[in-house]
């Protein structure tokens, strides 16, 4: 395992990073866990770190009015991207990434909640984290907002019915999920009580049992993914890959769609150039 730490970024209280932790620390991974909402300081860069996760939250990927520190975490996210750290973003830590790298978010038309299944995409197939997964793995679903748009380049590794972006790769070490899988029985009994106004017209019994009893087969099938994750830090350049960094395309020539790709860019100073522009208009609000 490298030696420098793993930055993990909790948005909220409620979210921690709960088994995902458990599991990064039990495959030899030691973590710097900073809770941005209780005001733990976020480093201005990530020299020091040999990886970067970020959870959730409640807030969306552009409330930095109820966040202000969510400028920071896609900052950092960028420079993850660029610096080719290896990175996991989770629901709202997912969204983030999408953001920090050109794609965007919006509110889901309908808001996913409870134990449900995703589908892997062909390329989740040779994915360096995701290539191990089952066909229709098993996550716990509790957001409101959505990827609707992919960053430039980005790998669609895993979709559902109500939404597509369910797992993504950008860059070659940088992936974001949709889902969650860090979760405890408690965390989710927690976030339904929180969201019991907003679920009043569910059977929010049902989907509070069936998530507790999800969790078992959850943790079957991620806690090797935390592992595999913790060997890619231990060893970047190990994992395969093209060494390129997939930008947005010139203006003038279209956006692209959930599962759109421009070309690449590989040229050192084009890359930096790109992501100096990107994160820049990463930081204004984009809900549209």
């Amino acid at each position: 395992m490298a030696t420098a730490p793993i930055l993990v970024i909790e948005n909220a209280r409620d979210a921690p990073v709960a088994r995902l932790g458990e599991w990064l620390a039990a495959a030899g991974a030691e973590l710097d866990v900073r809770n941005a909402e209780a005001g733990d300081p976020l480093p201005d860069r990530l020299a020091d770190h040999a990886g970067l996760v970020v959870l959730g939250g409640g807030m969306g990927a552009y409330d930095d009015a109820r966040a202000p520190w969510l400028p920071a975490v896609r900052g950092l996210l960028t420079e993850a991207v660029q610096s080719e750290l290896p990175t996991f973003g989770v629901c709202l830590g997912g969204q983030l990434l999408a953001v920090a790298t050109g794609g965007r978010v919006r509110p889901a038309e309908l808001g996913e909640y409870g134990a449900q299944l995703v589908a892997k995409r062909q390329a989740a197939g040779t994915d360096p984290l995701l290539r191990e997964l089952p066909i229709t793995p098993d996550v716990l679903q509790w957001h409101v907002d959505e990827v609707r748009q992919l960053p430039p380049g980005a790998v669609l590794l895993a979709s559902s019915p109500g939404c597509e972006v369910q797992a993504f790769r950008v860059g070659r070490l940088a992936w974001g999920i949709q889902f969650h899988i860090e979760t405890t029985p408690d965390i989710v009994r927690d976030w339904a009580a929180t969201d019991a106004e907003l679920l009043a017209d569910y059977d929010l019994d049902t989907i509070v049992q069936r998530a507790v009893d999800a969790h078992p087969d959850i943790a079957e099938t991620w806690q090797p993914v935390a592992s595999r994750f913790v060997e890619i830090v231990a060893d970047p350049a190990g994992a395969a890959g093209p060494r390129t960094l997939p930008m947005a395309a010139s203006p003038g020539s279209g956006s692209a769609g959930a599962g759109g790709a421009a070309e690449p860019l590989t040229d050192p100073a084009a890359i930096r150039a790109a992501l100096a522009a990107q994160m820049q208009a990463a930081r204004g609000p984009h809900r549209d």
